[in-house]
């Protein structure tokens, strides 16, 4: 093992990021994308600096997986602050304080509003099929409503 360890050359390097970038395909999450990219940085440091002893190699792997996955979650964070459009891919935030009629009675705490061309799941009071209601929050895919005095 310490025979190969002294003879890691970029090869090696380029071969692991490789598998490791194959296995990202199959995987989810991005976990593996990082230490990827940092093995084939390393492979191609190796190629341009020669003399790079194993134990360098490996501290330079470790900085480098360390430091793309900060970099990613950082950008990450910075991209989720920037939207100008909060409720943007929550499709029932845009119905909250709206008012509708319910399209099916609502029966042990449960039924069905129209709005727009969709037909959504609601969940509050008992009412019957018509009564105006107003939507108040959402839980999953259920919006929550109250009756209109």
């Amino acid at each position: 093992m310490g025979d190969y360890l002294q003879h890691l050359s970029h090869w090696d390097w380029l071969a692991l990021g490789s598998l490791l970038l194959i296995f990202e395909v199959f995987g989810v999450g991005g976990y593996l994308l990082w230490t990827g990219l940092a093995a084939t940085l390393v492979g191609l440091l190796l190629y341009l600096f020669a003399g790079l002893s194993w134990v360098w190699q490996f501290v330079l792997f470790g900085s480098l997986s360390i430091l793309t996955a900060l970099f990613w979650w950082r950008r990450q964070r910075m991209a989720g602050k920037a939207c100008d459009q909060p409720g943007l891919n929550q499709r029932g935030q845009e119905f909250i304080g709206r008012t509708f009629n319910l399209h099916e009675a609502i029966i042990s705490g449960r039924g069905k509003i129209k709005a727009g061309d969709s037909l959504w799941l609601v969940i509050g009071p008992d009412l019957p099929a018509g009564s105006p209601v107003r939507v108040v929050g959402q839980e999953g895919v259920w919006l929550k409503v109250e009756a209109l005095g």
